[in-house]
């Protein structure tokens, strides 16, 4: 049976928080928990309901799986964390983004 690292599932919240540009106080409203909750969870001191697990999963994008035991199954973490920072990159840049993406990809095929 696999184990349940809550400090090692926090690190993982706290990152894919912050590259959402998520304060600890904005994803607990979204969670209708309290900040401290947010924070205890972060730093793997709380668990979480399945509730607050399916909230998170569906809040950061992140697959159940990965959230809770770092296992990634196909791109769609890799895709959210695309998504993330294109979404929080300013309007005026993204086809800046979408060029270097682009260039990267071109140089790493050839």
């Amino acid at each position: 049976m696999k184990e349940l690292n809550y400090k090692e599932i926090g690190s993982r919240i706290r990152t894919q928080r912050e590259l959402y540009g998520l304060t600890r106080e904005k994803l607990a409203e979204k969670l209708d928990v309290s900040p401290k909750f947010c924070s205890d969870i972060e730093l793997g001191i709380k668990g979480v309901s399945l509730k607050t697990l399916a909230n998170l999963s569906d809040i950061l994008d992140m697959n159940v799986d990965y959230l809770l035991f770092g296992e990634e199954h196909g791109s769609n973490n890799e895709l959210s964390t695309l998504a993330a920072l294109y979404q929080k990159c300013p309007d005026k840049h993204r086809s800046n983004l979408i060029s270097v993406v682009k260039m990267f990809v071109d140089a790493a095929i050839e």
